[in-house]
């Protein structure tokens, strides 16, 4: 079965109950999107999930994942995953919006990730320290770390064991090798607790909106062995570069192009060498230290490519 007929079958039971749609259709809506219009498979599902949402009158919440499997934490490398965990709650906060119950952090022995449980869903209370099967729970992204909402039909089963939760704290030397698209002055979602980045002015879940400015670099620090991907947000891409965010705006308007502000990221961070530590999430590095370490060289385009495959 190919990758674009699977994701058919797993939206076709997401919404047998509800539409009258065949796994063909879905096949090619998902089809026009990947090869007329060049979209990653991820978020093409999003878009077309997006759409029969519409289509059935039905919140996100209210839909069922198909079906989910066991995972760990370190599993999770990509958005609109539904699984089953077993995990520890390591820290609750306050959530900044009424529609969120609970908002916090969850582990297990493989690391930790941020969880989000929605007012509406009607759940039971989480309490820090207690051990939880969560079963049918999806997962989401923001600036390259994932995290995991509970919905509506999500299940939560306390248990009677302790879970000693892992360290995923990673620290790289290396020289930043590459900044990769979608880096640089970027539009978000503003929709509460959404924070997808547009395409062409579009959420994947939301449609067309006013997206909110931010800045990012998705980066490739090369240790001399093997290269590692490496987020940074706002905070630390102004730390590496030294434009901020009002500045970058400034620049994208006198061009009247956004990627000038990539360009000059490029200009000034490439082939110097960093240090950087924080956690890992799927195959991203998340910067929460940085430290620049030397001047800039010319990286061997040659040897990053080897070591990359």
């Amino acid at each position: 079965m190919t990758d674009l007929r699977q994701h058919a079958v797993e939206i076709h039971e997401q919404f047998s109950e509800t539409l009258d749609v065949s796994v063909d259709d879905i096949e090619d809506r998902l089809e026009t999107l990947v090869s007329d219009y060049r979209v990653p498979i991820e978020e093409a599902r999003r878009s077309v999930v997006s759409t029969y949402l519409d289509e059935a009158g039905m919140e996100r919440d209210e839909l069922s994942g198909g079906t989910s499997q066991e995972a760990t934490v370190a599993d999770i490398d990509a958005p609109e995953m539904w699984l089953d965990l077993t995990v520890k709650v390591v820290d609750l906060w306050e959530p900044r919006s009424d529609s969120i119950a609970q908002v916090g952090l969850v582990g297990d022995e493989s690391g930790t990730v941020k969880f989000t449980k929605w007012a509406k869903s009607d759940l039971p209370e989480l309490s820090e320290g207690t051990v939880y099967r969560l079963g049918n729970v999806v997962t989401d992204e923001y600036q390259g770390r994932f995290s995991i909402k509970l919905n509506s039909t999500t299940t939560i089963e306390e248990l009677d064991t302790d879970i000693e939760v892992g360290d995923d704290t990673t620290e790289i030397e290396g020289a930043l090798v590459d900044i990769q698209s979608g880096s640089g002055l970027i539009k978000r979602c503003p929709e509460d607790d959404c924070t997808r980045v547009l395409q062409n002015g579009r959420c994947s879940e939301h449609g067309d909106v006013d997206g909110e400015f931010d800045l990012r670099i998705k980066g490739v620090l090369d240790d001399g062995e093997e290269v590692h991907e490496v987020i940074f947000d706002q905070e630390a891409t102004e730390e590496l570069t030294g434009i901020g965010l009002e500045e970058a705006q400034q620049m994208a308007m006198d061009a009247l192009d956004t990627e000038v502000v990539a360009d000059e990221m490029r200009t000034t961070v490439l082939g110097r060498y960093y240090r950087v530590v924080g956690p890992t999430f799927g195959r991203y590095v998340l910067a929460d230290e940085i430290e620049t370490l030397t001047d800039a060289v010319d990286p061997d385009p040659v040897l990053i490519k080897a070591r990359s495959l």
